[in-house]
């Protein structure tokens, strides 16, 4: 089921849930606060929490909210791609993807929608929530989390010539017109290297790219769903990207 979004936005926000329901109302609330000209997309993928019943239930409340209902959990990757395929399908010129549980701040969108809007000529296809530049931050993960996301986003910048410097957040900023210099079909990472592929496509096609310094907070309600398996899968498909075994 898709509620169907309301008036022609400038900034669709894509959040991927999946058990949120400590998280969701709040961060709605205030993503309404701050773009209230913007609308928010939850694809939800079957939340046994209520998450997606909450959507439903809030459209009157949050009129700028709509939701995706998935039959069951497929993944971050997969959603973000209903993202974009929603945005392009209705000409929004840029769509957000951030992580529902306050991990990324709200407010730090404004910037990011701010950094990619400048200048005239609306060049730059991707602006980037950095925690890997001077003035990004990581509170609260404990010094394996910290390594490795060190290494993964070391070893993608060197496998797959990606001249940024945090691959592997999901607190971005795209460009509608950009995306669609790529084919969305031919993704093909499960998991979260979803993210470095992204960014890989987009630099074959010589799209623009900036990066913007971000606090990275680690949630305070609910469970992450990240893993040690999630992780090697994640140098796995970037060492098969960069030795050309992807097109």
């Amino acid at each position: 089921m898709v509620t169907q979004l309301s008036t022609q936005p400038n900034l669709l926000i894509v959040i991927a849930t999946y058990n949120e329901i400590d998280n969701l109302p709040r961060l709605v609330a205030q993503l309404e606060a701050l773009f209230p000209q913007a609308q928010i997309l939850v694809i939800d993928d079957a939340s046994p929490d209520g998450t997606g019943k909450w959507c439903d239930d809030a459209n009157e409340k949050h009129p700028q909210l709509s939701v995706v209902h998935r039959a069951r959990k497929l993944g971050l990757g997969s959603a973000t791609i209903v993202g974009f395929q929603k945005a392009l399908a209705r000409n929004i010129p840029l769509v957000a993807t951030m992580d529902a549980d306050f991990s990324h701040d709200p407010a730090s969108l404004v910037e990011l929608v701010a950094a990619i809007s400048k200048g005239k000529d609306q060049t730059l296809g991707v602006a980037i929530g950095s925690r890997y530049i001077p003035g990004g931050a990581i509170i609260g993960w404990p010094w394996y989390r910290r390594l490795a996301s060190r290494l993964v986003n070391w070893f993608s910048q060197w496998m797959l010539r990606l001249p940024t410097h945090d691959n592997s957040g999901a607190f971005r900023v795209y460009r509608t017109s950009e995306l669609r210099k790529i084919d969305l079909a031919s993704l093909r990472s499960s998991g979260y290297g979803y993210l470095e592929e992204i960014l890989w496509r987009l630099r074959r096609e010589a799209v623009e790219m900036i990066e913007v310094p971000i606090v990275f907070s680690d949630r305070v309600r609910g469970k992450s769903k990240t893993s040690l398996l999630a992780g090697l899968n994640v140098f796995w498909q970037i060492t098969k990207m960069g030795l050309g075994r992807w097109k």
